[in-house]
């Protein structure tokens, strides 16, 4: 596995995160069962992701995954993992950013939480108020480094604007060779201020992992050449490539899925195949 420099937290990270959003019928169903279905899966892709040199595990608490991340991560050190989490935008208000983030502590089974980020932007809630209590949070030792999710270049910079003693680290963001946007204005300014882009959906609901048309003409002729690197081998490199800002995070759902995420890793896509891949 690849470490980076987490950006302005300075820490080492693995360069492929894992990913514990599913969709919402697993979600609907493991409030039935408690997690049963599908579970033993899940938790076997995070320890097995761990084990090849990951270290990065995203989770929110409207994920409800943050209990499954709790057993994946026993028996590991914890100072040795990256964990991070999310407050959900309807418990922005100082006390209840407070509370959010000790309910996550304890469905994790943690001490702290080494990323906090604020899930969605919300514009009925003072986002001063809610950084005084992100920044609370780590003066309690019980968050290492504050981040935001799903925020524009705009809001991220009022986002910053609101912390008084601590910076902002990271913005979690919809990217892949299919969603491109942030490409406009906020990766420039995160690649140039050492703000960590967190890449959901790098694989584009599994759209890069099976390629059509002239992409999968593209992608076959890079894999040739590359060794037989599969096609969400490819997609994550090119995010890889983009920025050292930017750190995917793929769904950990099974085993095999993440030892061919970390495959990614370890090799470079050369200029002219990054250009064909965006055309």
């Amino acid at each position: 596995m690849d470490y980076r420099e987490f950006g302005r937290a300075k820490v080492n990270v693995s360069t492929i995160g894992m990913g514990t959003y599913y969709d919402a019928s697993w979600i609907a169903a493991s409030r039935l069962s408690g997690y049963r279905q599908g579970r033993e899966d899940k938790i076997a892709a995070l320890r097995s992701g761990i084990e090849l040199g990951i270290n990065l595990i995203d989770t929110a608490e409207i994920y409800e995954t943050e209990p499954l991340a709790a057993e994946a991560i026993k028996g590991y050190r914890r100072d040795a993992l990256f964990i991070a989490t999310k407050v959900w935008p309807t418990h922005l208000k100082y006390d209840q950013v407070l509370k959010a983030a000790q309910r996550s502590l304890e469905r994790l089974q943690c001490s702290y939480i080494d990323l906090y980020q604020i899930h969605w932007p919300n514009p009925l809630v003072s986002i001063k108020e809610t950084m005084k209590a992100m920044e609370k949070l780590v003066d309690d030792g019980k968050v290492r480094y504050i981040g935001v999710s799903n925020f524009s270049l705009s809001q991220t910079k009022e986002a910053e604007e609101a912390l008084s003693k601590y910076e902002l680290v990271s913005n979690q963001v919809e990217y892949s060779l299919k969603v491109r946007e942030i490409e406009a204005d906020l990766l420039p300014y995160c690649d140039k201020n050492g703000i960590v882009i967190l890449a959901y959906r790098p694989l584009a609901h599994g759209a890069l992992a099976n390629p059509s048309g002239k992409l999968k003409a593209v992608i076959d002729e890079i894999s040739q050449k590359d060794g037989g690197k599969t096609p969400a081998q490819i997609a994550l490199n090119w995010l890889l490539n983009k920025s050292r800002m930017v750190f995917p995070i793929p769904r950990a759902s099974r085993p095999q899925r993440v030892a061919e995420d970390a495959g990614a890793v370890g090799w470079s896509l050369d200029p002219s195949d990054m250009a064909k891949l965006a055309a």
